[in-house]
């Protein structure tokens, strides 16, 4: 079995009409900083420490560009709010 070679043609995005490849580095936006948020006025029926909470998760999502934290990141969040567990 031998190996046919190809010659180097147009991309494959040259050769399809009205196709754009999202994924061509060439093509990629700027970012505007914002990031969509499912419910951006979540935090209003909450307890004042509830809505804390939710804004201190809100933030470590948009600086580690988490869209889910887990229990582990949910948890150091709540200790940089001050809370430790007390002993029973």
């Amino acid at each position: 079995m031998t190996t046919q070679e190809f010659p180097q043609s147009q991309s494959s995005t040259d050769q399809l009409a009205g196709f754009v490849d999202r994924r061509d580095p060439s093509r990629q936006r700027k970012s505007t900083g914002l990031e969509r948020r499912q419910f951006s006025d979540g935090h209003n029926d909450l307890s004042m420490d509830a809505a804390e909470l939710g804004r201190a998760v809100d933030q470590y999502k948009l600086e580690n560009h988490r869209r889910f934290v887990t229990y582990e990141e949910l948890l150091s969040v709540i200790c940089s709010l001050g809370y430790e567990k007390r002993e029973r």
